[in-house]
């Protein structure tokens, strides 16, 4: 075993999965954001896992790694949440995994690419409701449609748009949100345009705006067992599914006055006992941390001592008997009673969760455990 390394428990993310499918109508399917290496969690295992649990779609951001997907054997539709550059249109059609359009230019090319395969493009209309983000504006998407549905190839399956502040504890604007959604979708009726999938929930929306499901939600944050924010009106239980760990590399007694680290930030003010561990911001541990930051070591809260530097960190375990090297310390996660949150770690870092899971999952050495295939 390495020095560091991350475990993805996959029976939380099952749980997790199920406490999605709770809050919804039987009529209502579930689209698992796997974008960024599943957020840190390792895309292939976890569309794995999702797609032995019933997921209906899978969501990335980029087409390579829906191409990913598909040679590593997943055959659910998937998602290109930032569409398609012209290049890789026919093999996506191809593949049949659907992009969303958002430009007329892309829509030309990708029903070019429709009729060279002879095959269908599903794609799904990306709608601007108040995001400021990607997508055609609400209010202009009678423009959009008539200059697209006529292309010869594309298929219209789902109109998809996204909530700002809906992990907010105020949901004024998110209904102001789904009000506009639910003027796309009632102008794509009176045209006689049935969408199949509409969605405009993410993990906040799927737990707090029920109103907002409609045929398919997007859950991301919540699947890897964090609540989008601490205003969530209607928490789920929901189970970590990312722990770091590593060994303690070396145990040092040092007498008062001494300095760790670099810059000599913190300087002893006893007889200290030193743990150095070998993790460092090359590893996802922010910065920030630095003489602020915690880790558990048998069971108990070791204060980070100094600086956070590139491949190691030390830590004062004065306070925590029988430390031996090479004993297991966590860095993200629970040990005895204790527990390490991202939320934790986010706050001290001023940043959130999903950032914390994206970069500690960038960790070369990931463990899955308790997965479908090993019960």
């Amino acid at each position: 075993m390495p020095s560091s390394w991350i475990e993805i428990d996959l029976g939380a993310l099952r749980h997790n999965y199920q406490q999605v499918c709770r809050r919804l109508h039987p009529a209502t399917r579930v689209l698992g954001v796997v974008k960024s290496d599943a957020y840190g969690h390792g895309m292939v295992p976890v569309a794995r896992e999702l797609e032995k649990s019933g997921v209906h779609f899978l969501a990335v951001s980029k087409f390579w790694e829906a191409r990913e997907l598909r040679s590593a054997g997943i055959r659910v539709p998937i998602l290109v949440l930032l569409g398609l550059e012209p290049g890789e249109m026919e093999e996506a059609v191809r593949l049949q995994v659907r992009p969303v359009l958002f430009r007329p230019d892309h829509a030309r090319e990708l029903s070019r690419a429709a009729r060279g395969r002879d095959l269908p493009a599903p794609f799904h209309l990306k709608v601007d409701t108040g995001m400021g983000r990607l997508g055609v504006p609400w209010d202009r998407t009678q423009g959009f449609l008539e200059e697209i549905l006529a292309l010869p190839g594309l298929e219209l399956e789902g109109v998809v748009s996204h909530l700002a502040v809906a992990d907010e504890a105020d949901k004024a604007y998110s209904k102001i949100q789904v009000s506009r959604f639910r003027h796309v979708l009632n102008l794509l009726s009176r045209k006689g345009l049935e969408v199949t999938y509409a969605h405009i929930s993410n993990s906040a929306g799927v737990l707090d705006i029920p109103e907002a499901h409609f045929q398919l939600v997007r859950p991301g944050i919540m699947l890897y067992g964090s609540s989008p924010s601490r205003e969530i009106l209607r928490p789920a239980d929901l189970r970590p599914v990312m722990t770091f760990k590593c060994k303690v590399l070396q145990l040092k007694d040092v007498p008062p006055g001494s300095p760790i680290g670099y810059g000599r930030t913190f300087v002893t003010q006893r007889n200290t006992r030193v743990a150095t561990l070998p993790v460092g911001y090359d590893d996802g541990y922010p910065r920030l941390l630095s003489n602020r930051g915690a880790v558990l070591v048998r069971g108990r809260r070791a204060p980070v001592a100094g600086r956070v530097s590139m491949n190691m960190i030390t830590v004062d375990v004065t306070g925590i008997p029988d430390v031996r090297e090479d004993d297991e310390a966590v860095i993200l996660g629970s040990q005895g009673s204790e527990q390490i949150t991202a939320d934790e770690i986010a706050d001290l870092s001023g940043t959130i969760s999903y950032e914390i899971y994206c970069n500690m999952g960038r960790h070369a050495c990931k463990v899955f455990l308790n997965g479908l295939d090993s019960a």
